[in-house]
């Protein structure tokens, strides 16, 4: 029992600046992926092959990670987790934002950057995909 309320102090913890660190991090270990700071000091910009997969900002008061998700799964994201809102300056149906709080954790964060950068690369023409978007990252 106890792993279990281990796991459930770690999932209140998880605040907006340690949100963006999972995310940034997550980043750094995916092919092709580029940062850019071209919208000013308070964007942080994901891109792979161009394409933006991440946005990382601060909304008023708390830093939030915005992310692409498929339709149909940023609905079901939105109504599971109330730290899970229609994307910030993005299309609400395309995109979803994530912000630190007790019902985001960090297997999750990676998932969800993971499952960005896997959508971005699917639209990529096959000879410019790092990855193939069907298999990269997926448990076997």
């Amino acid at each position: 029992m106890s792993n279990a309320l281990g796991s459930i102090e770690e999932l209140v913890t998880l605040d907006g600046q340690e949100l963006q660190k999972i995310a940034g991090d997550c980043t750094a270990e995916l092919p092709g992926a580029d940062l850019e700071r071209r919208l000013g000091p308070d964007w942080e910009i994901y891109k792979v092959r161009g394409k933006v997969f991440m946005l990382m900002t601060d909304m008023p008061g708390h830093p939030v990670v915005i992310l692409k998700a498929d339709p149909d799964n940023a609905a079901a994201l939105r109504e599971q987790y109330a730290d899970i809102t229609p994307g910030y300056h993005m299309n609400k149906r395309h995109w979803i934002t994530v912000e630190g709080g007790g019902t985001i954790e960090e297997q999750l964060v990676k998932e969800l950057v993971i499952d960005s950068y896997r959508l971005v690369v699917g639209g990529l023409p096959k000879s410019e995909q790092p990855v193939d978007p069907r298999t990269y990252g997926r448990r076997a």
